[in-house]
C-alpha cells in the first residue's frame, strides 16, 4: 500500500505535524495500520529537510509507515536528503517517483537517473502512459473529445507523438500484445526503474498493464 502527503489541501506541505496528521487521515481512510511506501509528493524548500525527515523516522519507528521516497525532487535535493539523513541518523529515502515516459525522458534522463544509481533508490515513473496516449486509443483530434483527459493528451497528438505511436504499433504486432504493454515494458528496462505508476479506469485495462 503506497499513498502521498504534501499536496493534499488539508494538509498542505511537510512541516512535521502536518505531515504526521496527512499520514493518519490516510490510514484511516485505507483501513489500514501501515503505509509500505509514503512519498513526499512535493519538494518543500520551505521547511528543514531536518524536520520532514525526523517526523518521517517516527512514523518508521511506531510502524506506520515502511519506507518512504521522494516525488518531483531535482537532483540537488535528493542529494541533500541523503547527507541530511546520514548526519541525523534517521532512514533515508528508498524510492523516487518522477515524470518519465517514452515521450517525457528529459527531466530524468540525466542527473536524476545518475543520482537515483548513486543512491540506489528505486524509481517509479510516474505518467508511463502519457495520461493514457501511450495506450494508442488517442490517434486524432476527435478521440480527445470523447475522454476526460482530453486536455492532458492533446498536447502529444503531433507528428512526434505519432512517430512513437507508429512504432509501439510495429512492435505490438510483432510481439502479439497490446501498445500500453509495450510502452510500459519499454520504461521497465531503464536502469533503477522498478515499477512504472499507470492507472487503469476499467478492470479489463488491468491485464494490459501487467502484462
Amino acid at each position: 500500500i503506497a499513498t502521498k502527503v504534501g499536496k493534499s489541501a488539508d494538509n498542505p506541505g511537510l512541516r512535521a505535524r502536518v505531515l504526521t496528521r496527512a499520514v493518519h487521515s490516510s490510514l484511516q481512510r485505507l483501513w489500514t495500520e501501515r503505509i509500505d511506501l509514503l512519498d513526499l509528493h512535493i519538494d518543500d524548500p520551505d521547511v528543514d529537510f531536518d524536520e520532514t525527515l525526523l517526523a518521517v523516522d517516527e512514523l518508521i519507528r511506531a510502524g506506520k509507515v515502511r519506507y518512504f521516497g521522494g516525488a518531483l525532487n531535482p537532483g540537488n535535493r535528493l542529494i541533500e536528503a541523503r547527507i541530511a539523513s546520514a548526519q541525523l541518523g534517521v532512514a533515508p529515502m528508498v524510492a523516487l517517483q518522477n515524470h518519465y515516459n517514452l515521450l517525457n525522458r528529459n527531466e530524468y534522463e540525466g542527473d536524476l537517473a545518475h543520482v537515483a544509481a548513486q543512491q540506489h533508490l528505486g524509481v517509479m515513473p510516474r505518467f508511463a502512459l502519457a495520461s493514457g496516449f501511450l495506450t494508442g486509443k488517442y490517434r486524432q483530434k476527435s478521440d480527445l473529445a470523447r475522454s476526460e483527459r482530453g486536455s492532458e493528451v492533446a498536447k502529444y497528438l503531433n507528428r512526434r507523438g505519432l512517430r512513437v505511436l507508429a512504432s509501439l504499433d510495429a512492435i505490438a504486432a510483432a510481439h502479439e500484445q497490446s501498445v500500453a504493454s509495450v510502452a510500459l515494458a519499454w520504461v521497465l528496462t531503464k536502469p533503477n526503474v522498478v515499477g512504472p505508476v499507470a492507472s487503469a479506469s476499467r478492470p479489463d485495462q488491468v491485464l494490459d498493464l501487467t502484462a
